[in-house]
């Protein structure tokens, strides 16, 4: 499992010459990616989400397009159309942001439901259908979407059909005051980070992501663990304080990521702590708080933590 382990530790020296700490953000991203998912990044702005995105483009020599998402946004503004082409009267294909390797949809909650919508099948299946026709993407297609937790005015709740093809939703904290102050000093030394090219950051090859994400498939899990996983997610759906519990898609979800972060400790077999480290960013977007318990003040994690208490670990 040397792959998977060693495109982390060279990621994580190589996006250090860009970004101050967040190695949770960083080891998230990278599973997402490994674990050819989806990622949902909820946290306040200027905290460096995009540039992450952009750093790990750099790192895989992956295609990167972005959209800046509002709520005129239609779905052919991103998926693409059918231009006629005035001078041979013949219609060419224009293909939107969304034909490409890492696509950053930014506070993805400001589109409308209808353009939500035009992502749920790239997201599914990795391919999009325009006028009847279905154009494949890439093995690497990969959406990164982030949305604000503090300001909902102008927004659209993104529903539980899009919430659930999210492999992780991340939470993005502030810094340390320590990282805080080597952010000023990089930056008082010439750091551009909208130039990364003079970053030289160091690519690694298409060849390595594949053979780390074989790795991550070939990972051993034993029947106990399927037990485990399965008993965890069928607790969420009839614990008291959620409305809605975890889907069979999660469960699928919570074995990838648990063999991912087997992985990047460097075995080849699954423990129940790589269960347990996979499941708040795996289900804390696929439960739905009751009214009450909101009220109360609980949040998904807290009672995700409790819910992972509950269920006997295998021995």
């Amino acid at each position: 499992m040397q792959t998977t382990s060693q495109v982390l530790a060279h990621g994580r020296t190589e996006l250090a010459k860009v970004i101050v700490g967040q190695d949770e953000l960083i080891t998230q991203c990278l599973l997402t990616i490994l674990c050819q998912g989806h990622a949902l990044l909820e946290g306040v702005p200027g905290i460096a989400k995009t540039l992450v995105i952009k750093c790990f483009a750099r790192l895989f020599n992956l295609e990167f397009r972005r959209v800046q998402c509002t709520s005129d946004l239609m779905p052919a503004d991103i998926i693409g159309s059918n231009v006629l082409n005035l001078s041979t009267s013949t219609f060419s294909v224009h293909k939107g942001p969304l034909f490409t390797d890492l696509l950053l949809a930014d506070e993805v909650n400001r589109m409308p439901p209808r353009t939500q919508a035009a992502l749920l099948e790239s997201m599914e299946e990795r391919q999009i259908t325009i006028d009847g026709t279905t154009y494949p993407l890439t093995n690497f297609f990969t959406v990164f979407a982030t949305q604000n937790p503090i300001e909902f005015e102008g927004t659209y709740p993104l529903p539980e059909a899009q919430l659930d093809r999210f492999l992780l939703k991340i939470k993005i904290t502030y810094p340390e005051a320590e990282q805080e102050i080597a952010i000023l000093q990089r930056h008082h030394e010439g750091l551009d980070v909208h130039n990364l090219a003079a970053v030289n950051i160091t690519a690694l090859s298409p060849e390595l992501l594949a053979q780390a994400r074989a790795e991550i498939k070939s990972i051993r899990v034993e029947p106990a663990l399927f037990h485990y996983m399965v008993e965890l997610v069928r607790r969420t759906r009839d614990w008291p304080s959620l409305a809605l519990g975890a889907s069979p898609r999660a469960a699928v979800s919570l074995m990838m990521v648990s063999k991912g972060f087997a992985a990047l400790e460097d075995r080849d077999y699954m423990i129940p702590d790589d269960v347990k480290a996979a499941a708040l960013p795996v289900l804390r977007h696929r439960v739905m708080m009751k009214p009450e318990a909101e009220l109360e003040g609980l949040e998904s994690d807290q009672v995700l933590r409790e819910v992972v208490a509950s269920v006997a670990v295998p021995k």
